[in-house]
C-alpha cells in the first residue's frame, strides 16, 4: 500500500510540473488503434517527457500535386514515414492504400457509397473520376507495412497528448479540412455505407503537423507542397470534429 500511494504522489507531480510518462508498446503486443499516454506494465520501456511551450520539427515537405489530386493522406503518411527514416514515395502509397471499390449512387435521395473507414473510396489520381479519401484505419495498416510494428494510432486521444509525442520530435498525420477550422453543418453530406450511415464534408484534408506554439499549429500541406500554419484553437476544432484521427510513431 506504501508502495501504491508514494508512486501515485509520483505521478501527480510529474503531471503537475507538465511532464509526461508514457509507456512504449512492446513489439510483441497485439495491434491496437489507441495508446494509452500512461501504461504500467513490468514489459513496457518508459520515457519521461516535458511538454514543450513551442515545438518545431524539421520534415521536408511533399507536393500531392500533379499525380494525386484526391492523395493527401498518403502524400502525408509518406511524410511521416520519411520522417520515421523509411524511404517510401506517395506513388507507391497510393497504389497500395486499400480501395473500397464501392460505387456511388443515388436511391430514393439517398446517397450510397463506400466507406473510408475501410478503404480509399473513389478515384485517387483524378478529380476527373468520382472520389473521396480515405481515414485512419487503412493508413495505419498501409503504414504498418514499411514500419512494422512501430506506428501508433492516436485517434480518439486529446490534442493534449498529441502534444507529448510533438515534444519528442514526432511529427502526427491527420484528417483535417481545407479551411483549417470548424466547417458549418452545411458542408457535411451523409452516405449510405454497407456498415451505417456516415457524414461526411468533401472539404475532408490530411496533413502532417510539425510543430505549435501558443498561437498556431504548424504543418506540412500536401496541397500546395509547402509549411503551413493555422491559429490553434481554429485547427484543433477542425481536427476534432473530423473525428480525432491522427497517426504517429514510436522511436
Amino acid at each position: 500500500m506504501k508502495q501504491f500511494i508514494s508512486g501515485l504522489l509520483c505521478l501527480f507531480f510529474l503531471i503537475g510540473t507538465g511532464i509526461i510518462v508514457y509507456g512504449i508498446r512492446d513489439s510483441k503486443e497485439s495491434e491496437s488503434y489507441t495508446h494509452d499516454a500512461l501504461v504500467n506494465s513490468d514489459h513496457e520501456q518508459y520515457a519521461v517527457i516535458k511538454i514543450k511551450d513551442a515545438v518545431s520539427i524539421n520534415v521536408p515537405s511533399i507536393n500531392q500535386h500533379p499525380e494525386l489530386d484526391r492523395g493527401c493522406e498518403v502524400t502525408s503518411l509518406a511524410m511521416l514515414l520519411q520522417s520515421a527514416g523509411v524511404q517510401v514515395d506517395k506513388l507507391t502509397l497510393a497504389k497500395e492504400i486499400k480501395k473500397n471499390p464501392t460505387p456511388r449512387t443515388i436511391k430514393n435521395g439517398k446517397i450510397y457509397y463506400g466507406d473510408p473507414n475501410e478503404g480509399f473510396v473513389g478515384n485517387i489520381y483524378t478529380y476527373h473520376k468520382p472520389g473521396y479519401g480515405v481515414y485512419n484505419k487503412p493508413i495505419y495498416e498501409l503504414g504498418n507495412k514499411f514500419l512494422p510494428g512501430k506506428l501508433i494510432n492516436l485517434t480518439g486521444h486529446s490534442f493534449e497528448d498529441l502534444k507529448i509525442y510533438l515534444s519528442d520530435d514526432r511529427p502526427i498525420w491527420v484528417i483535417i479540412n481545407t479551411e483549417y477550422k470548424k466547417l458549418p453543418s452545411a458542408y457535411f453530406q451523409s452516405w449510405y455505407t454497407k456498415n451505417g450511415k456516415i457524414h461526411i464534408t468533401y472539404k475532408e484534408h490530411s496533413v502532417l503537423i510539425t510543430g505549435y506554439d501558443k498561437k498556431y499549429i504548424y504543418f506540412n500541406d500536401p496541397l500546395t507542397g509547402q509549411k503551413n500554419k493555422a491559429p490553434a484553437n481554429s485547427f484543433m476544432e477542425a481536427w476534432v470534429q473530423m473525428g480525432s484521427q491522427a497517426i504517429t510513431y514510436e522511436k
